[in-house]
């Protein structure tokens, strides 16, 4: 998307389904049709996603070539106005078989119009719905397109061409290193797991370095703890979380932030052979914590819990934030409109509450009180990687906590919310949301003011 050079010359009205926009086809064979929007009193940056990404679908519905939307509205809410109207062209007009051939942008020419925005912001507009719109294709790909080393070598390439150092680590490096958790997972399938690290340095003079571990299983079968054919389809969006951490930093990055921020994702598939770890088995992590095993299907957690302490022994980070499909407790329990969070920080999750309000995206603190640890203590390590009486969403949250030594944490579970099979908002489809990576964004541009 880029700004329209030419001036808008009104030639005809044609009147679209809904009290929100308003279509006009411009004089000329080859001129945009252009498209304003009309806000209502509450004007927020969900609702402006909502009425850019109702304006693209109309536009598709007409069979436009071309569109230009006037973004004068969305600039009255900043920057964060102009990403929302942005994400929500992108996002409304995205097909889920963009992710056979890599494209993100729609199949219209857009372009922008309008005032109280610059070429600056647009920019940045445009950047951070790139990567939004990557990680859908990401998370839609089919499984055997996108096994656990490509995951890995695909969120690498998300930052190719800008100051992002990247590094793969392998499974003698993991072996080397002492990645128990990630290794009993990813040892279960032909594909060998890695470990992918994404590092910016926005900020070289501060001490201060956020990090995002996201789970990145590219196949969940559940292993032994085998999942029910009617969940199987969607095995292969588990690595959602890993995809949204690496297009944060991609975002941020291209827009030249100034903080420094590490993406660490644990790559791997969860099978069955007879390398996989059965209920019952007891491994080391690469903290040195030991846990017991009860449940292959809960094995986000434990590669989670090498990513976690990756990022604070290896990449010295100095606040954390894990995302990942993890439990289906939380969808069963807040469905596909909000996340649940836990933090271990109020001060860290009211940044999460102002990024959300800047991003349009919902999330749910779950409670963490010290009664529920008793859930996950094991007769024969330190932990238990499931819960003995439910209560499974927080319990995996405090499982995680285990591994954070101390620093200020967040835990996103985006089991609900990655994925739809019928769309909450106008600027989804079906299928993979992208969900997180703004908000991420957003928090991570209030470390660096």
């Amino acid at each position: 998307m880029k700004r329209y050079q030419q001036e808008a010359v009104e030639a005809e009205i044609r009147p679209v389904d809904g009290p929100y926009l308003r279509v006009r086809q411009q004089a000329g064979e080859n001129s945009p049709a252009v498209i304003t929007v009309c806000r209502g009193e509450e004007w927020t940056p969900l609702a402006c996603k909502e009425v850019y990404g109702r304006a693209v679908k109309a536009a598709m519905e007409q069979d436009f070539k071309s569109c230009l939307f006037d973004l004068t509205a969305a600039g009255e809410l900043g920057l964060p106005g102009l990403c929302a109207a942005v994400e929500g062209v992108y996002g409304g007009a995205y097909r889920k078989h963009f992710t056979l051939t890599d494209q993100w942008e729609p199949d219209m020419v857009c372009y922008a119009g309008g005032a109280g925005w610059t070429d600056e912001d647009l920019r940045a507009a445009v950047e951070l719905a790139r990567s939004v719109m990557e990680v859908r294709n990401l998370v839609n790909r089919p499984a055997n397109l996108l096994p656990s080393d490509g995951l890995a070598r695909a969120l690498a390439a998300l930052v190719e061409g800008l100051p992002v150092e990247t590094r793969l680590y392998g499974v003698s490096e993991l072996e080397e290193k002492g990645l128990g958790g990630l290794l009993t997972v990813g040892n279960s399938s032909g594909h060998p797991p890695m470990l992918a690290v994404l590092r910016y340095n926005g900020a070289p003079e501060s001490p201060e370095r956020l990090g995002f571990v996201g789970k990145g299983v590219a196949v969940d079968t559940g292993g032994y703890s085998l999942k029910s054919p009617s969940v199987m389809a969607g095995i292969k969006g588990d690595m959602a979380g890993g995809a949204a951490a690496a297009a944060a930093v991609r975002a941020l990055a291209a827009c030249g932030a100034r903080v420094n921020v590490t993406a660490v994702a644990p790559c791997c598939e969860n099978r069955i052979s007879p390398e996989s770890a059965v209920p019952g088995d007891l491994i080391r992590s690469f903290s040195g914590k030991t846990i017991e095993i009860l449940n292959t299907d809960a094995e986000g957690r434990l590669i989670l819990a090498d990513g976690l302490t990756w990022a604070v022994r290896e990449e010295k980070c100095t606040r954390l934030v894990d995302i990942a499909t993890l439990t289906g407790a939380i969808a069963a329990m807040l469905g596909q409109v909000a996340s649940g969070v836990m933090a271990n920080d109020d001060g860290w999750y009211g940044c999460l509450e102002q990024a959300a309000a800047l991003s349009g995206e919902k999330f749910w603190r779950m409670p963490g009180y010290r009664e529920y640890e008793q859930l996950i203590e094991s007769d024969l390590g330190d932990l238990r990687n499931t819960s003995k009486e439910g209560c499974g969403s927080v319990t995996a949250g405090l499982f995680l906590q285990h591994f954070t030594e101390g620093l200020p944490w967040l835990h996103l579970d985006i089991a609900g919310t990655a994925d739809v099979a019928k769309p909450v908002w106008q600027h989804q489809g079906r299928g993979a949301t992208g969900t997180a990576v703004s908000t991420l964004f957003y928090l991570a541009k209030q470390m660096a003011s």
